[in-house]
């Protein structure tokens, strides 16, 4: 079986996408991540729904979490807020992970393997560069139960 043949529809953003609209479509589709386009429909990367959780508590929670204890709604509706005037491109790690993206030709034991190794809840499908579809780690699973 071929990536192509499993890959779905999926939302897609640009570098340029508000953040606060990617958070919605993150939140709203219950999405493990979103693929970041370029213009021309060609991935640049995974944008993990974990990385923006992560952007949502500030640095010094992270480091001590009994910190979240005494934080208020009103600061976590200030962290959230915070969103607004970002764009998905500042939401991302300054130093790009290995892109996860198979051809559409590839195998689907190709495309574990990626998903597998950089820990990754989807990977991008492309043809000739452009953004056919994705395989969610959801999709993947549901395919090896179904053989078995």
């Amino acid at each position: 079986m071929r990536a192509e043949q499993i890959a779905e529809e999926f939302p897609e953003v640009t570098l340029n996408s508000s953040a606060l609209e990617a958070v919605r479509l993150l939140a709203t589709g219950r999405l493990p991540g979103l693929v970041v386009t370029d213009t021309a429909g060609t991935p640049v990367t995974i944008l993990p729904a974990s990385q923006v959780v992560r952007l949502l508590v500030p640095p010094y929670v992270q480091d001590d979490p009994s910190l979240a204890r005494v934080l208020d709604e009103r600061a976590a509706d200030q962290i959230v807020g915070q969103l607004s005037p970002l764009t998905v491109g500042a939401m991302l790690p300054e130093r790009p992970a290995e892109l996860p993206v198979l051809h559409a030709d590839d195998t689907v034991l190709e495309l574990a393997a990626l998903m597998a190794r950089l820990r990754c809840p989807l990977i991008a499908i492309v043809e000739n560069d452009v953004l056919v579809g994705v395989v969610t780690a959801s999709r993947l699973l549901t395919l090896a139960l179904h053989a078995s």
